[in-house]
Order: C-alpha cells, then structure tokens, then sequence
C-alpha cells in the first residue's frame, strides 16, 4: 500500500460517523477482521480469567507430563493437549500453552497499541509545525523526517535495547524504541496534507478572521487530517506487532518469564520436528492478528474514502470489457 493510496483527497470532507459505521460494516472481510481483533482484545484482557477457568498459570513447571528420557518432548498427543492443559503444554517445562498464548496476547497488542499512539502523536506534531512553518523550522523537521526514515530501525532498535538496564520494563521500552523510531511516516504524510489544506479557501476565511496558526490546526486540519491518520494508524498496527515479535525473537524483546508470541517463536524453533504444535501456536495466533489487522485496516480506508472503491471497481470493469474485445 502506498503513501498516495492512504491519504485522502485534499479538501474531501470526511464522512459522518453513522455513514462511515455503515461502509465499514458493509465490507465482509473488514468485518471479519474487526470480530477477530474484538475477541483477542478479550482474551488478552480477561487472561487472568480464562486461565483460572482452566485451573493453569504461565509459570508453574509439571515435569511430569513431559517426556525426560527424550529431551522434554510433551507426553500426549498434539503436545500434550488434555482436559487440564487446552492447547497442550510447553516443552521442557510443562508450562501451560493456552495460558502463555492469552497472556502473550496482551504484551503483544498492548506493545503494539501504545507504540502505534506514540507514533500518531510524534507524527501529527511534527507534521503540522512543518507544514505550518516558517521556510527553516520546514526544512529542519523534513530533513530529521528524512533522517528517521531512512534510518535502519531494526538495527538501533537492537542496539538500543541492549544497553538499557535489565531492570527497566520490557514492554515499555519496547513501545518507546518502536515509537520513536517510526513515527516518520506519519509525519510526511501530515505534512503533505497541511501543505495543501493551508492554501484552501475556508483555512484563509479562519486566518482572515484572526484565528492564529494553532487554533487553525485545531479547529480545521485536525478534523481534515482524521481520515488519513487514521487509515494510517491501522496499517503501522501490524507492522507494530511484527517488530514486537521479531525482537522478541531475537531474545532482546520480553524477557522470560514474561510470554509474548514472538519469545514462545524464539523458544520454540528448535522443538519444531519434536513437537510442531508449539511453534504453530504462536506463529498461527501472529498470523491471524496482522491479517486480521491488516483487512480491518483496508477496510477503513476505503469507508473513510469510498472514492477509492469506486475507482477500483471501475477500472476492474473496463479491463473485462476490454478483455471482452
């Protein structure tokens, strides 16, 4: 998906809240993805809850129910899936599977929320005092943009994380180093719409009028600028999740005994011959997330700007008719 396809026309107003409820709803797949988001939230909420129903934790080790003898493989079939342990238990340790995967959930999305909101917040900031700037203040904010964006953020975010303090919480380092490393994209995005929006007519009235600069991005790019941050948020959401797990997986993310998806997927990499269900499981619920994340977010694009559906479905019918010819 490109930049061009997530802004919004300069000037189009954005549509009502009830209209845009009815577009979102109409498209199956963003609802699909909507009732799937809706119910890991759940889970990762109520993951106390759902892990007394089942009478397990994420710590407690049951030596018993793995397999010694040859190397810790779960006794039991599917990984040692029970009446006890829903979606079997973790190798080497017994630890509770269903419980590490709901509490994962919330280290998971909650990492990849906040760091999505520092994001926002960074970008639409920096992107409205460049936009709205004088010639110099412009350049110095684009040119640091320039610099955040072409910096390699996996590899700062590696370094970074490594010279922290162990005593430092994980998961709110992880949000903040994800945060202020990518928060360039929205603002360019900003930016190129203040740069546009300014020069219309009903920004010039309120300038006219002796509103100053900030109570003009409050009151008329703000509302203007919704639908493409927006549409942007949800499309860093998945991407958030995947730079959670992979550093994660690379063993500098949450530390054990801490469960996030991607350290189960770090763990679990040299048991995927013994028991393939342990690295299904956490590579399945990433899976469907970002893909759940992914559709909700083409979804909301396209109710906030339905132009661009329409653009689509006709330029699909000319090329049947041309195909027809």
């Amino acid at each position: 998906m490109t930049t061009d396809a997530l802004t919004a026309p300069a000037g189009a107003t954005a549509p009502g809240a009830r209209q845009f409820w009815r577009r979102l709803r109409a498209q199956r797949a963003a609802a699909a993805g909507a009732a799937v988001i809706a119910l890991l939230v759940i889970a990762a909420v109520a993951a106390p809850l759902l892990a007394a129903i089942e009478g397990q934790d994420t710590t407690t080790y049951h030596p018993e129910l793995v397999n010694s003898a040859a190397g810790g493989v779960p006794l039991g079939s599917f990984g040692g899936v029970s009446a006890q342990h829903w979606l079997g238990i973790e190798p080497g340790t017994g630890r509770d599977l269903f419980a590490r995967l709901v509490y994962g959930a919330r280290v998971s999305l909650g990492v990849a929320i906040a760091s999505t909101l520092v994001q926002v917040v960074l970008g639409v900031g920096i992107g409205l005092a460049a936009g709205l700037g004088n010639r110099f203040l412009d350049n110095l904010l684009s040119r640091s943009t320039d610099v955040m964006l072409a910096l390699p953020s996996l590899v700062f975010s590696i370094a970074l994380l490594a010279v922290v303090p162990d005593g430092f919480p994980r998961p709110v380092l992880l949000v903040l180093v994800i945060g202020l490393l990518g928060w360039g994209g929205t603002s360019r995005i900003v930016r190129a719409q203040v740069l546009t929006l300014k020069s219309l007519d009903y920004v010039a009235a309120a300038r006219l009028g002796g509103s100053g600069t900030w109570r003009i991005a409050r009151r008329e790019l703000l509302p203007s600028l919704a639908a493409p941050v927006v549409t942007y948020a949800a499309v860093l959401l998945p991407l958030n999740i995947n730079s959670e797990a992979g550093l994660s997986f690379l063993g500098i993310g949450v530390k054990p005994p801490t469960p996030s998806w991607g350290q189960m997927l770090s763990s679990a990499t040299t048991w995927y011959e013994a028991d393939p269900a342990y690295v299904l499981l956490p590579a399945g619920f990433l899976l469907v997330t970002v893909l759940a994340f992914t559709l909700l977010g083409e979804g909301i694009r396209t109710a906030l700007d339905p132009r661009a559906a329409s653009r689509l479905r006709v330029g699909t019918g000319r090329k049947r008719e041309e195909a027809a010819v």
